[in-house]
Order: C-alpha cells, then structure tokens, then sequence
C-alpha cells in the first residue's frame, strides 16, 4: 500500500463512515454463500445505520434478490431515503436526501438505469420510471415517465379570494376572550 492509500484511509476512519460498506453488507447478505448467522448480524448493522441515518431501504426476500441493479450514487449520505419493499432500481441512479420511493395500492415503482433523483422527490405507486430521467427536487411522481425526460414542478399556483375575505390569526387570550362573549 502506498503513502497516498494509508493517509487516505487513516482520514476516512476519522471523518466519518463510508456508505460503501452499507452496500457491500447488502451484497453479502444477498450471496447464496452467506450462512444464517452472518445474515443477521449483517441485516443488524444495516438497519443500525439506517436508524442512524432515519432512513428505511427495505430488504426484499432473498429469492426476489437485491432490489438494487447497483449501488446508487448518495448525494447527501443515507439521510431520510424511504425505499418501500419489492422497488426495483437500476444501475448508477443517484438518489439524495428525503427520497421517497413508495407503495401505493399494493404496487412499487420500478426505477430505470441512469436516473436521477432530487432532493425531496416521492415516487409512488406501480409506475415505470425510463431510462436517463432527472427528477426534479420535491416532485411527486405518480405516473409512469417515458425514458431521456426531466420531471419537474410546475410554477407555484396563487389563490385569490374574495374581496371581502380576510385572514384571522389569533392569539390565545384573544381566542378566550371570544369564547366567553
């Protein structure tokens, strides 16, 4: 091992951990050749980090395989990714903060190769997700999307009301003071 290579793992350990190892626990615990105990030290130490991190990326059975292609690209670490049980997701996706990929009515989304998913971002439900999509931050998918497209929100929508209408914001004695009268 070269100088570069021990310097760089001597700063890795004190910096913090390093999510490839969350990755090659799943590897593992997918493997034929991993015995029963090592499997459940191994779904131990993940669903530790997953707390950790108050993420929750579930573990398909073992005969339904690894719900990941390979493992995506973390922008922000595991922090707040919900992935519902049975969601298949393709290679080099990357996947940032408080992603939700969903059940809805008993079905999950399947999710194409070369995807990327923004911060925020829920998909739900047994839609399709192509090919080389970008998914805006904070959009709600809930309808298949067709491959090389961007999904995004539309512009902010501004409710007018009535002339006469007003907002009311009280305060608690005031609110007593309106009870007793």
């Amino acid at each position: 091992m070269n100088l570069w290579q021990s310097l760089k793992d001597q700063v890795s350990a004190h910096i913090g951990f390093s999510y490839s190892k969350y990755w090659k626990w799943r590897e593992k615990y997918f493997s034929p050749h991993t015995n029963v105990l090592v499997r459940g030290y191994l779904v131990f130490r993940m669903r530790r980090l997953e707390y950790r991190e108050g993420a929750s990326i579930a573990l398909p059975s073992r005969k339904d395989g690894n719900n990941f292609a390979s493992p995506p690209k973390l922008g922000h670490g595991l922090f707040g990714i919900i992935i519902a049980s049975g969601a298949k997701i393709g290679k080099n996706c990357a996947i940032y903060h408080q992603v939700t990929i969903g059940r809805s009515r008993g079905q999950v989304p399947t999710i194409g190769n070369n995807v990327f998913i923004g911060p925020g971002a829920k998909i739900f439900g047994g839609i399709h997700v192509g090919n080389n999509v970008r998914i805006g931050a904070n959009c709600v998918v809930f309808e298949d999307v067709p491959d090389n497209a961007t999904v995004v929100l539309s512009k902010p929508r501004i409710i007018m009301k009535e002339a006469g209408y007003s907002y009311s914001v009280y305060r608690p004695d005031e609110m007593q003071e309106e009870r007793t009268t």
